[in-house]
């Protein structure tokens, strides 16, 4: 169901349902809530990778599950599971990146909100089609789209359940690199390495600052943000990134 792979300080975990086009169950989640734990208090690992096997990233919620609820109750009980668990993935200290290609689809495409940057091959199409099944997003998606892109394209998107293309992504800022077909996990682990060299108190504040503070009046965000650098000032990751700087190499960070 999900694939876990150490390499070089990045955790890259694989939706590994190729036959069901990776659609996200109650196994898959719980086995990527075991994931998220396994490597959160993992040293060794600075960011996370999220891809998909096979020609898709994730079709979205498995219908045959869906399918099987026969009451409001039991739907909202599964929603939840994929909710709780996008919610661990969006929260997680270290950053995240998706590695999306084919397609990412209804709950496949709000597991790729959840992360925190997106890349996507070219061609690829990302929607959000609950409406066409005469229901909405239940995992996150009416809320974390609208504000990762305009509201109104936000809009068009949910009540039409019409897919964008990677191409009209990048230019929304939805998707944040596009990559060449057959290259979306390479170039997201390039990013994910890009980011794993930094200082992980650094990155782990960083997405604190932003998610939080965006949520606060700009004087408390900014008030928050003055707390926060001044509590890793008193790091020793700061006093080697000054170091490096002063002789021009990478700093090496860790995370004290």
């Amino acid at each position: 169901m999900l694939r876990v792979e150490l390499r070089d300080r990045i955790a890259v975990l694989t939706l590994d349902r190729p036959g069901q086009l990776n659609a996200l169950g109650s196994r898959t989640m719980e086995e990527l809530t075991q994931a998220l734990d396994d490597v959160r208090d993992n040293d060794d690992v600075r960011a996370l990778v999220l891809t998909g096997a096979g020609r898709a990233f994730s079709a979205g919620a498995d219908i045959g599950e869906i399918e099987s609820c026969t009451t409001p109750g039991q739907f909202r009980a599964f929603v939840g599971r994929l909710t709780e668990t996008f919610a661990l993935l969006e929260d997680f200290p270290k950053p995240s990146v998706a590695a999306v290609h084919g397609f990412a689809f209804g709950g496949g495409l709000e597991l790729a909100l959840a992360c925190d940057l997106r890349v996507a091959e070219r061609g690829t199409r990302l929607g959000l089609p609950e409406m066409k099944l005469g229901v909405l997003p239940g995992a996150g998606g009416t809320q974390r789209l609208p504000r990762l892109v305009p509201p109104a394209i936000a809009k068009q998107m949910i009540l039409t359940g019409e897919p964008i293309d990677a191409e009209r992504a990048r230019e929304l800022g939805l998707v944040n690199e596009l990559a060449e077909p057959g290259t979306a996990l390479a170039a997201a682990e390039a990013l994910a390495g890009t980011l794993a060299a930094g200082a992980p108190l650094a990155l782990a504040a960083g997405k604190r600052l932003i998610d939080y503070g965006l949520g606060m009046d700009l004087e408390a965000a900014i008030a928050y943000e003055r707390e926060t650098v001044s509590v890793l000032f008193s790091t020793e990751d700061r006093v080697e990134g000054l170091k490096a700087f002063r002789d021009r190499r990478p700093g090496e960070f860790r995370g004290v």
